[in-house]
């Protein structure tokens, strides 16, 4: 029996990246569901134009990805579920091919939950933030943790966790892996392009912004699932924070020896971050200047993470972090 597959795609004020996205889809499958949240730019006529079903949210609700993702799965039911769905973002494009490659991977394969591949940016040389989002997309094919948003799912496992957890407002894409795992399914990168994205990020106050968001979902999906995002959380508050505290007290005390500790620490993280950079490919001057801003964002995912827990104390609703 042909194994069926539909895909559903989030977005708000994507454009023309948008109708790119669908259109991509529309040369591999049938069935799409476009879920919307909250634009003015006419993405939800645009999409109608190219005979795509389409969900509005209701805007009286907080928008989240997972959110809109879990409406559109819910849309796909009346007509009958698919075995599988392909989620996408609606600022990327499918890459022709993955569709039947995804779903030949789930062949004979059980208890593989998930299947997912290789993102790439559509330009990567307009910006070095470009450069950095199109070199955080290249991770290693084989079996992994989580995956981004753009992944190929079982629609039955879908269901028996429970679809995405609409409260988490960054990284719920590595929540949803989780319990996907804990639930005793695997999850497999592709070596094999799936989608090509639009970053669409040209200035740093854009690149500054994502590191926040980053930095809330290390706080969020880290209070969920406490095994998960533990280095990624220590070392921002030791960069981040206790390092920049131990230097402002060594001002404040006249106590010197600690400011040159301290500037000695981040200096040899800067050149531990710069040789892992070129063990993994990159170029002696690309990582020499990747290692900046990824020592950088230490300050904007402190932000975020304390976002997160200012959010938690006050009981206030979790809200989206842009940055595009």
């Amino acid at each position: 029996m042909t194994a069926t597959i539909a895909a559903v795609a989030i977005g708000r004020n994507e454009g023309d990246r948008l109708i790119r996205c669908l259109t991509t889809l529309k040369d591999q499958l049938d069935r799409i569901v476009y879920v919307d949240s909250g634009s003015s730019d006419g993405s939800v006529q645009a999409a109608r134009d190219l005979g795509v079903e389409v969900v509005e949210l209701d805007t009286s609700v907080p928008f989240t990805a997972a959110r809109a993702r879990n409406a559109g799965f819910e849309a796909l039911k009346p007509g009958g579920l698919p075995d599988f769905v392909q989620f996408v973002d609606g600022d990327c494009g499918v890459e022709p091919g993955w569709i039947a490659a995804g779903l030949s991977e789930f062949e004979g394969q059980e208890e593989l939950g998930i299947v997912t591949g290789w993102r790439s940016e559509i330009h990567p040389d307009v910006s070095i933030y470009n450069v950095l989002a199109d070199f955080e997309w290249h991770r290693p094919a084989g079996e992994i943790a989580a995956c981004g948003g753009d992944m190929m799912v079982r629609c039955d496992v879908f269901d028996a966790v429970g679809g995405f957890n609409p409260t988490v407002v960054a990284a719920e894409d590595d929540e949803f892996c989780t319990r996907i795992r804990k639930s005793g399914r695997r999850i497999i990168r592709l070596p094999q392009p799936m989608t090509r994205h639009d970053a669409a990020m040209t200035r740093f106050s854009q690149w500054w912004q994502r590191a926040v968001r980053s930095g809330h979902g290390f706080a969020q999906v880290g209070d969920l699932h406490p095994d998960y995002f533990v280095k990624e959380r220590r070392r921002v508050i030791l960069y981040g924070g206790a390092l920049p505290t131990i230097a402002l007290l060594s001002l404040v005390f006249t106590a010197p020896l600690y400011l040159i500790g301290v500037l000695a620490v981040y200096a040899l993280s800067y050149l531990r971050t710069v040789r892992g950079l070129q063990r993994e490919g990159l170029g002696r001057s690309m990582a020499l200047r990747q290692a900046v801003y990824l020592s950088i964002s230490k300050f904007p995912n402190l932000i975020g993470m304390a976002r997160y827990h200012l959010r938690k104390i006050r009981g206030s609703a979790m809200r989206i972090i842009e940055y595009k």
